[in-house]
């Protein structure tokens, strides 16, 4: 193995509820060149945990952890259980902290209607809370959302929706993860408002900040070339 090889990045990456590797579609294109690329696998697990657990078994060495939205929960998981191998932390349009009791009966309700045979209807009762305004007029976008989800399917769906609610509060690990860290959302985010982003920022030690406008929830798929340009700093700061 070159010595270059060797010296190069890995970044994992964790897809959220519902979405596959094409969340990331635009960011593996842009960076596969100077990182080996880890998608996360979040299918049949029922508990974050479990998600995270499998990324340190399945690659050796550092790495850089990105995540966004449930996937973030899997980023912030990996740094709190191998502080040592996470290189640089990147928490995309998601939330440090757990579950309210009256978000996890939202979620027990999707999952039933999920069960009675509308899982299809699932992703369209969504899509105004996963895309902006201007991107839910984005027909491709849309669809790509859409085959996402049905790729998915309802199983896998339900034990997402499992994992994210079994989740711990994160908020008190967040000063000790000393690692440089990108918080990023969309401004028009109504999932996890920017107020949680900024919260998450002032508590870790060394992150930068971004905030985009005119974004929603799915910010790796309506902002891809800035979202690019945000994980490639995050990189170079890793790598530093």
């Amino acid at each position: 193995m070159s010595e270059d090889n060797k010296n190069r990045l890995q970044l994992v990456l964790a897809p959220g509820l519902l979405c596959t590797a094409d969340l990331f579609r635009d960011q593996i294109a842009a960076l596969s060149g100077r990182a080996d690329i880890h998608i996360v696998d979040t299918m049949g697990m029922g508990s974050v945990q479990a998600m995270a657990e499998k990324v340190l078994q399945e690659i050796d060495g550092r790495f850089v952890a990105i995540g966004l939205s449930m996937g973030g929960y899997v980023a912030l998981t990996l740094a709190q259980l191998a502080p040592q191998r996470v290189a640089g932390l990147g928490l995309l349009s998601t939330n440090a902290e757990a579950d309210t009791e009256a978000k996890k009966q939202q979620r027990r309700d999707l999952i039933a209607l999920s069960k009675m045979g509308k899982f299809k209807g699932v992703t369209p009762r969504l899509l105004p809370r996963l895309l902006s305004l201007q991107g839910q007029q984005d027909d491709q976008l849309v669809a790509r959302v859409l085959a996402m989800a049905e790729a998915v399917g309802q199983a896998n769906f339900t034990s997402q929706q499992e994992a994210i609610m079994g989740r711990a509060d994160r908020r008190g690990d967040l000063p000790q993860l000393a690692m440089p860290s990108l918080v990023l959302c969309g401004r028009e985010d109504s999932l996890t408002p920017p107020e949680q982003s900024q919260e998450m920022a002032g508590l870790l030690p060394d992150c930068e900040l971004r905030l985009l406008d005119g974004v929603g929830h799915l910010s790796s798929m309506e902002a891809p070339e800035a979202v690019s340009a945000a994980l490639a700093a995050l990189l170079d700061r890793a790598a530093a």
